[in-house]
This record gives C-alpha cells, sequence and structure tokens, in this order.
C-alpha cells in the first residue's frame, strides 16, 4: 500500500455532469483535473455494471492516477439468522473483489450486518462467525495480498458498526481494514464527534488494536449527516450549518499521525467539490 493521503468523492456529482460527462469512463480524468486522487463506485443497490466497462474506468484510473474503491451492496447481513441469505451476503463481497480487481482499486468497503430480532451479543457473535467463513471462501478464489475488505462504521443503532465493533472485527485478519465513516460515528454519538480529542480517541483505540499499518491506511468516509434519535437520516453538504462533523479537527490528527488514508466525501450532492474543500483543510494545516 502507497505512502500517500487520497482524497476524492462517493460517485459522479452534479457539477460533473453539468460540465458535460456523461459516462463513469470519464471520471478518473475528471477528477484529476481538479486535483482529486481518488473515487469510490457504489454497488449499493446492485451490480449493473458491466465487467468491460469496470475494465475501461480502471484503465482510465490508472492512468490519471486515480484509486479506485468500491462499495458492497447495502443488503448484506452476515448476522441474518438464514444460512442460505448469509451465503447470498458471502456471493456479494465475493462479486465486489472481482468488480474491484477489474477497477485496478485495492479497498471494497461493507456493511457487515444488522441485528435484527438477535439481541446485540448474539448479532455480533453470528457475524464474527460468518466473516470466518465469508474469508475461507475469498482466501479460495482470491490472493489478497493488496486487496482489502474495508468494514464501515455504521450510522444507525440497530446496525452491527460502532467504531469498537469494527475495530474488533478488524483484528480477525490481515485483510480486514476499517472504514472510519465519522458522519456515522457522529450520529451515534448524536453529535458530540467535535473536537481532535474526540477523534484522536477512535484512532488511538485502532493503532492500539490493529497497529500503525491498517490504522494509518484506513479508509474514511465523511459527511455532514441529519440524525435523529435512532441514529442516520439523511446526507447533506458541507454548506450545512446545523450538523456536522467538522473536518478540520479531523485533518489535525490525521496530519499530527502523519496518517495516509483514502478519504471519501459522501456529500448529498457536491461530493467533489467538498473532497477538494477537504483536501484544501488539510493541505494549508502547518503541524
Amino acid at each position: 500500500m502507497e505512502n500517500k493521503i487520497r482524497f476524492g468523492p462517493a460517485g459522479n456529482e452534479e457539477l460533473f455532469y453539468l460540465e458535460g460527462n456523461k459516462s463513469s469512463k470519464q471520471a478518473p480524468a475528471w477528477l484529476r483535473s481538479k486535483g482529486l486522487s481518488a473515487y469510490e463506485y457504489s454497488f449499493g443497490r446492485g451490480f449493473t455494471l458491466k465487467t468491460e466497462t469496470a475494465n475501461e474506468i480502471g484503465l482510465e484510473a490508472e492512468k490519471n492516477d486515480i484509486l479506485v474503491s468500491v462499495h458492497a451492496p447495502y443488503y448484506i447481513n452476515l448476522a441474518n439468522e438464514s444460512d442460505e441469505m448469509a451465503e447470498k451476503s458471502f456471493n456479494y463481497i465475493i462479486k465486489s473483489l472481482e468488480f474491484l480487481k477489474l477497477l485496478k482499486g485495492q479497498k471494497a468497503v461493507v456493511h457487515l450486518a444488522s441485528q435484527g430480532k438477535l439481541n446485540r451479543l448474539q448479532a455480533l457473535e453470528l457475524t464474527k462467525k460468518r466473516l470466518f467463513t465469508c474469508l475461507e471462501k475469498i482466501y479460495d478464489i482470491y490472493d489478497m495480498t493488496n486487496l482489502y475488505i474495508c468494514p464501515e462504521t455504521m450510522g444507525k443503532y440497530l446496525q452491527i458498526g460502532s467504531y469498537n465493533e469494527i475495530i474488533d472485527l478488524c483484528t480477525i485478519d490481515r485483510c480486514l481494514i476499517p472504514t472510519f465513516d465519522f458522519g456515522h460515528i457522529n450520529c451515534i454519538l448524536q453529535g458530540k464527534l467535535k473536537t481532535s480529542d474526540d477523534y484522536r480517541k477512535i484512532l488511538d483505540l485502532a493503532f492500539e488494536k490493529l497497529g500503525d499499518f491498517k490504522t494509518k491506511n484506513c479508509h474514511i468516509h465523511f459527511s455532514k449527516i441529519q440524525f435523529g434519535e435512532k441514529g442516520e437520516l439523511r446526507h447533506l453538504n458541507f454548506d450545512d450549518l446545523e450538523y456536522g462533523p467538522e473536518f478540520l479537527p479531523l485533518a489535525s490528527v490525521l496530519k499530527e499521525y502523519k496518517m495516509t488514508p483514502t478519504i471519501i466525501c459522501e456529500s448529498a450532492s457536491k461530493m467533489a467539490k467538498d473532497a477538494i474543500m477537504m483536501k484544501e483543510i488539510y493541505s494549508t494545516l502547518n503541524i
């Protein structure tokens, strides 16, 4: 894994289309023209991308020094009590890795599980057991030397994915690296993710339990998110003044700790614009 921090959007923002672009094959060159170097392609609602197109995007990404990550389908649930449904989840993760390779990327972001009718401990234990099974299947297919599965911190209370849970689950295998979605974490904390010390607490725990490599090269999602009593409600743009979190306190910790994550902006409609803003904030810090 390279020793370089990267910024980019999740998907194509409104400006991409307003400037006349029509296909994700054009995204890498467009992102490079904006000074960005990362791009997340979402299969959240299923696999509609043709393999030929994925290969073309991957070649364009390599040409323009854009590192692509993928987001596996949202409906993965390793805590589903049905073995048949769990098997489908395994296959969604495996297919996400197949596309990741075509896109010349390294990281596949995964929502691991929902609690359902189980209690928290039961859901966590089942998620862990199924994750072991899934990894066995993956290692039968792929050489994971430079591929990583990135379990994501979640924004609703009934989803498996507090930052403590994700860090613990990422101790299971070398190919598991956390996705810290700080917008989601802020929803779970009901808006209390504010200071550099708040971010430092999370990253310090990751350094303690996962070590330097996994923590310094973690995957990050960042956006402002509206939340309610059950957690996440909807993603917002950085111009929203009511909800957080703010990027500056995190940027100062990333620079202080000399971290090299890929930072993906998941704003509602201005993902690239807000990613550029994050890059500028980070670049102007003298730490």
